[in-house]
């Protein structure tokens, strides 16, 4: 049960209002010593009553049997006492302060109708209830106190609901705003955690990036240069100088060219050969390139419309074009190599095939197989796929396909 609503008039004023009226009682029937002592015990009980049952048990409030004993056991006392001595109807404020205090609902409502009677009889106790007209009087009295207090108990029982149903939704909102707050909480941590992952991807994939561009760049380059340098020192023992500058001039070639793709790599920019030519102009260069280097003819096709591509294609296919030539110049020991450049309808395919001694795949040393790793990150980064075919003694053979989005077109 909730709070009481009027805990000083429900433990103190009735005891107050009954000592008023015994004493009026006493003094009123001074010269009628029974009747007087009837009353006087009677006003006795109902303060033992109320001592007994409310006053000095505070636990048995919260019991709704003990209360409807309580209340109605008053009642009874009172309706006698009224029926006595009518001005008792004076203490039915006490036994409102108890129906609307101490009994729940809808037992308050039956409650609150009683102690009205009890007060209406009294009010209506000079009515002489033997004629019709005396009897319409009393039940009109009697109607005129119950009325208005059981209305007033279902006034009261209405704003009870609405406050009892604004704490709920109070509760109810201050219990979403905690699973509010946690969840909030909760996101912010996932968030963290995520850009905390995409971070750690991100320095992940600029290391790759770098590994890639330093194999495809500078590891190419100085590969090429120690190739060339080799070449004119065994020009320098056979005496030839022409041959020898020019393998010279080669590898100075090739070290300029490697410093400018190391600083271009450094700042994730695209290769020179692509800043002032189209894809296939670009690998036509490459090829051209390195058949001065290596004196192998390099076959270039292109099939297909031609399509502007992103950036991120082109250097892909450039790069592994890039990666495939060295590959050949490093372990193929070919004669012939072709490059093909296909332009398809929802696809742009590169081909590199030579006629070389092949390998078995998986039997390949750490430098190669890494440069085979990079060329397939870089194809499948963009949802490409790269095949690598080979055979001992029948060439190999890479295709690079990355599709190509209509936006692309």
């Amino acid at each position: 049960m909730e709070e009481r609503r009027w805990p000083a008039l429900v433990t103190v004023v009735p005891y107050v209002l009954l000592g008023v009226l015994a004493v009026g009682t006493a003094i009123i029937k001074h010269d009628e010593p029974r009747s007087l002592a009837i009353d006087l015990g009677l006003c006795a009980l109902a303060a033992l009553w109320m001592l007994g049952v409310f006053t000095l048990h505070p636990q048995w409030r919260d019991r709704t049997p003990h209360m409807l004993v309580f209340v109605a056991g008053l009642l009874v006392v009172i309706a006698i006492l009224v029926h006595r001595d009518p001005w008792f109807g004076f203490f039915s404020p006490a036994a409102y302060f108890y129906a609307f205090g101490v009994l729940p609902w809808p037992w308050e409502l039956p409650g609150v109708a009683a102690v009205a009677a009890v007060a209406g009889s009294a009010q209506a106790s000079t009515v002489d209830k033997t004629t019709a007209a005396g009897l319409a009087i009393f039940f009109a009295v009697l109607l005129a106190n119950i009325l208005p207090m059981t209305g007033f108990a279902w006034i009261n029982r209405q704003r009870d609901q609405r406050n009892d149903a604004r704490k709920h939704a109070l509760q109810d909102v201050s219990e979403a705003n905690r699973k509010l707050e946690a969840t909030l909480a909760e996101n912010a941590k996932l968030h963290q955690q995520l850009l905390d992952q995409a971070r750690e991807a991100g320095v992940q994939d600029e290391r790759q990036r770098m590994a890639r561009e330093i194999h495809d760049t500078l590891a190419q380059g100085l590969t090429g240069i120690i190739t060339q340098l080799q070449a004119a020192e065994n020009e320098t023992a056979d005496g030839d100088q022409q041959a020898r500058n020019r393998h010279v001039g080669a590898a100075i070639t090739l070290a300029r060219e490697s410093l400018n793709e190391a600083r271009r790599s450094v700042h994730a920019l695209r290769p020179g050969s692509l800043d002032s030519a189209r894809l296939s102009d670009a690998l036509a260069d490459v090829a051209k390139r390195w058949t001065a280097l290596h004196d192998i003819e390099v076959q270039v096709t292109t099939t297909g419309t031609t399509l502007p591509l992103p950036p991120d294609a082109e250097l892909a296919l450039l790069r592994t074009a890039q990666e495939a030539l060295a590959n050949v110049a490093k372990h193929a020991q070919a004669s012939r190599v072709g490059l093909t450049l296909s332009y398809l309808e929802d696809k742009i395919a590169l081909d590199v095939r030579d006629d070389g001694r092949g390998f078995v795949a998986g039997e390949v040393d750490g430098e190669g197989g890494f440069g085979l790793i990079a060329m397939r990150q870089r194809i499948e980064a963009l949802d490409g796929r790269l095949q690598i075919e080979s055979e001992p003694g029948a060439g190999t053979a890479i295709s690079a396909s990355i599709p190509v989005l209509a936006g692309d077109r």
